[in-house]
């Protein structure tokens, strides 16, 4: 399993604007691709002294399902230009781990 790990940042003052983009279209785009091995996104929020970041972890099968979702040049960040127009900065280049251990506690 791959983790695919990506970061952004925005003012205090567009971070609702970046999250609602986010949440009503970049992750409803990704998931209506279907992409084989990908398994799912999250999404998560940080308030800091001068801005909020913002923090995406998907989940893939392997790496070839990463390069099925991005292509050849699979590390490249996904940031749509609507997303983009509201970021402050943003890392361009994803992150990708191999998971060694993931764990979830059954109810």
């Amino acid at each position: 399993m791959i983790c695919r790990v990506w970061r952004g940042w925005t003012t205090r003052a567009n971070a609702d604007a970046y999250e609602r983009i986010v949440r009503g279209q970049v992750i409803p785009g990704i998931e209506a691709r279907r992409i084989p091995g990908f398994q799912s996104i999250d999404l998560m929020r940080r308030e800091r002294e001068n801005d909020v970041e913002f923090l995406t972890l998907m989940w893939f099968d392997d790496l070839a399902s990463v390069q099925a979702f991005m292509g050849e040049d699979y590390e490249q960040a996904h940031v749509p230009e609507a997303a983009q127009a509201v970021l402050s900065d943003f890392d361009e280049r994803s992150a990708h781990f191999e998971v060694l251990d993931r764990r979830q506690q059954s109810n």
